[in-house]
C-alpha cells in the first residue's frame, strides 16, 4: 500500500520506517515543521509536569529546575522520550487528554501546581479539567508547529500521478493543513479520494467537517492500531 505520512519530524521518519517494515511504500512528506520557541519556562515551584506531545520534550531536556519532577505523559511515545531525556519519574497516560487529567488526579492532591509544556496551537484539555478539579496549571509554550506554505513537491507529484492509496493523520492540525494545502495546489480531489486513517475522532474532525470520507478512526490513540488497520486493505496491507 502506498501511504503518505504527513506528520512532522521526527515522528514522520519513524512512521515511514514502520510502514516499510510492514511491506508498505511510505511517502514521508510532512506538512508541518516543529521548532522550539526558545522561551524559558515560568518560575516554579511545580508539583508535576504535563506533557501532551512528544514535541515538547527537547525544550525540557536541559532545564535543571524541572529535573526530578513527576512527569505525566499523554501516551507511550511521549513517556519514552521523556525517560530518554532524563525527566521524571514518568507516568504514562492512556493516550488522550481526559485520561491524562484523570491520572494526575489519582496521583497528586488537589491544589497541586502543574506545568503544562505545550505548543503554540493547543487545546483546552487537560488544563480545563484539572483546573475544575482544583489544580493550578501554568503554561509553558515550548514549541511551535508551523504549516508549510505549499504542499511538498513529492506529495504534489504523487497526488497528480495517482501514486498514493492512503494517508495517515496523527493530529487535527496536520490533517487540516494537509487538506488546505492539497486544495491550494489543485489536488484536493485526489486528496479526497485517498483512504484516510486517523489516530482519533478529534484528528478526523476537520476532514469530516469538509466532507472528506474517513476510512478509519482508531478507537485508541495508538500508532500500532493505526498501522494494523492498513492490513485490511486488499487482505494483506500491501498494494
Amino acid at each position: 500500500m502506498r501511504v503518505w505520512v504527513a506528520r512532522p519530524e521526527p515522528g514522520a521518519a519513524r512512521t515511514g520506517a514502520a510502514l516499510a517494515a510492514r511491506g508498505h511504500i511510505p511517502l514521508v512528506a510532512p506538512v508541518l515543521v516543529v521548532r522550539s520557541t526558545d522561551a524559558p519556562p515560568p518560575d516554579g515551584p511545580f508539583d508535576g509536569l504535563l506533557l501532551t506531545s512528544a514535541n515538547a520534550v527537547p525544550a525540557l531536556r536541559d532545564v535543571a529546575a524541572l529535573r526530578g519532577l513527576p512527569v505525566f505523559a499523554v501516551g507511550a511515545r511521549t513517556a519514552a522520550l521523556a525517560i530518554e531525556a532524563g525527566l521524571g519519574p514518568v507516568r504514562e497516560g492512556p493516550g488522550d487528554a481526559a485520561g491524562l487529567a484523570a491520572l494526575v488526579a489519582q496521583v497528586l492532591p488537589a491544589g497541586s501546581r502543574l506545568l503544562h509544556a505545550t505548543g503554540t496551537a493547543r487545546k483546552p484539555e487537560p488544563a480545563a479539567s484539572l483546573a475544575a478539579a482544583g489544580f493550578s496549571v501554568a503554561l509553558f509554550v515550548a514549541y511551535a508547529a508551523d504549516a508549510l506554505p505549499a504542499l511538498p513537491n513529492s506529495a504534489q507529484d504523487a497526488l497528480a500521478a495517482g501514486a498514493l492509496d492512503a494517508v495517515l493523520h496523527y493530529s487535527r492540525r496536520s490533517a487540516a493543513v494537509a487538506l488546505a494545502l492539497a486544495d491550494g495546489s489543485n489536488h484536493g480531489g485526489a486528496f479526497r479520494r485517498l483512504r484516510h486513517y486517523c489516530l482519533s475522532a478529534d484528528v478526523a474532525f476537520p476532514l469530516e467537517a469538509a466532507g472528506v470520507p474517513v476510512h478509519f478512526v482508531a478507537a485508541r490513540p495508538r500508532e500500532t492500531d493505526l498501522l494494523d488497520a492498513l492490513a485490511s486493505y486488499r487482505g494483506d496491507g500491501a498494494r
